[in-house]
């Protein structure tokens, strides 16, 4: 582990933080650090902040109950910058909003790197506007019946290509029943955090289970 000591703080004694969601890898927010608040969120597992503007330590989720559990901090090459990953209790904003970061100045439209929260945001979109010729929109139009109705589909034709040996075609379909669900989570206002939670909780317990087990 890194000597905390080698860290460089700048002229106000801070260190710059980028708040990272451990699970889905979003930049939740940028915060900083005293060599104090850095001791307390070691020691108590939990991001603890400076407040630049009110001068004074931010344990993040006293006030909100929105607290970071820490999974890792990470030092840059030159020691002047941390990321911090961590399973949070709640949303990371202020605004109440999973992250601070929601405003593009810039995205680029043949470069943006793919991930289930854009596609989550993108089958969102055909929902509320409803473009003609989208099979999405057919989706949403139908109503929640045709939706089941495919997710079902989808299920049995992977297990049909996984009972099949062909890995190729399974993960086609596996892909196919991932899109279908998502869109049942669109309908339903199921976003993909709440599934991250529930696997999150799952995680825990099973780790505890096989704890147990060696004992």
């Amino acid at each position: 582990m890194l000597d905390v000591q080698l860290l460089k703080f700048d002229e106000n004694g801070l260190i710059p933080a980028v708040v990272v969601d451990h699970y889905t890898k979003k930049v939740l927010t940028l915060a900083y650090m005293n060599r104090e608040s850095l001791e307390i969120s070691i020691k108590e597992g939990a991001t603890c902040f400076w407040s630049r503007s009110r001068k004074k330590l931010w344990r993040k989720g006293e006030t909100s109950g929105n607290v970071q559990h820490i999974v890792s901090i990470v030092a840059d090459c030159d020691m002047d910058a941390l990321t911090v990953e961590v399973v949070k209790d709640g949303p990371a904003c202020h605004l109440g909003t999973d992250s601070c970061f929601n405003n593009y100045v810039y995205r680029s439209e043949t470069l943006g790197e793919f991930s289930l929260d854009g596609l989550y945001e993108l089958l969102k979109g055909r929902n509320e506007e409803r473009p003609q010729g989208s099979y999405t929109t057919y989706l949403f139009e139908q109503g929640l019946d045709k939706i089941l109705k495919k997710v079902g589909e989808e299920c049995t034709e992977v297990i049909v290509a996984g009972k099949g040996g062909d890995r190729a075609e399974t993960v086609f379909e596996i892909a196919d029943l991932a899109y279908h669900v998502m869109v049942l989570m669109v309908h339903m206002g199921i976003e993909p955090k709440d599934i991250f939670d529930e696997l999150a909780k799952r995680h825990i317990i099973d780790h505890k289970v096989k704890q147990q087990k060696m004992q």
